[in-house]
């Protein structure tokens, strides 16, 4: 009798395991490409194409595509700490600064950037402020920016789709 009851409960705990860890939403991590349909671009600016991304405790890491009107692909990768830590490296000669964080609130992640690249021989400092949200389901990444360069603002929305 002892020997069925013990058989019943971890069945049932184990039935129950599942169906918990099934019905978690698998995260940020994945690869996710740009939804150009739903995604208003900025006339022949550059923009993001597709993101890697893969998140493991507080450590993000990323690989960004981005493309320009042509066609060419420029990829680097963004390794970020979640707490909030200046991260610095150097993309194709330009110096960026990144600090990411993850709201409690919302499981959001915020990234603040700043990029220096040189226009016409003058350094320009460009500011990116990038809030990343899941919709329900995970297969949709909304990503609103904010970019200010000189005294200019550019807000947008980037939509991405769950590619895996």
């Amino acid at each position: 009798m002892k020997t069925k009851n013990f058989k019943f409960i971890f069945t049932l705990l184990l039935a129950i395991t599942t169906v918990s860890l099934m019905a978690e939403e698998p995260g940020f991590t994945g690869e996710w490409n740009l939804n150009k349909e739903k995604t208003v671009l900025q006339g022949s600016q550059i923009f993001l194409s597709k993101l890697t991304i893969m998140v493991k405790g507080d450590s993000l890491l990323t690989t960004r595509t981005y493309e320009n009107t042509d066609g060419q692909e420029y990829p680097f990768d963004e390794n970020l700490s979640l707490d909030g830590k200046e991260s610095k490296i150097v993309i194709y000669d330009m110096p960026r600064t990144t600090k990411a964080t993850r709201s409690d609130s919302d499981g959001t992640l915020i990234l603040d950037s700043s990029t220096t690249f040189n226009r016409d021989g003058q350094d320009v400092v460009m500011n990116s402020k990038e809030i990343w949200k899941l919709e329900p389901g995970a297969k949709l990444l909304t990503i609103n920016v904010t970019t200010k360069m000189a005294d200019r603002e550019i807000p947008g929305i980037l939509y991405l789709d769950r590619v895996k």
